[in-house]
């Protein structure tokens, strides 16, 4: 469960405007965050199943997100996966 510190952290970090909470950038770095916060979980507990079915549905989630912004604006998907590290 992420703190709501770290919600308004991570939000401050990737928002387009100053009241913005659900644009597709905010929508994937809060899931990168609870993304790789369950990635240590799991390699600490390899056989929590229930948590890897959660893990591998918002992987899924993430990659249909990141598609759809890369087909609507590339500019802002290629700035976006540049600030959180992830591979394209």
């Amino acid at each position: 469960m992420m703190s709501r510190e770290v919600k308004q952290q991570v939000m401050a970090e990737s928002r387009i405007h100053e009241s913005d909470t659900g644009s597709a950038e905010v929508q994937i770095a809060l899931l990168t965050h609870r993304i790789r916060s369950l990635t240590e979980h799991m390699k600490a507990n390899p056989k929590d199943f229930h948590s890897r079915r959660g893990l591998l549905r918002m992987v899924g989630k993430r990659r249909k997100m990141l598609a759809y912004l890369k087909d609507t604006n590339f500019t802002r998907y290629s700035d976006l996966i540049q600030r959180l590290g992830l591979r394209h």
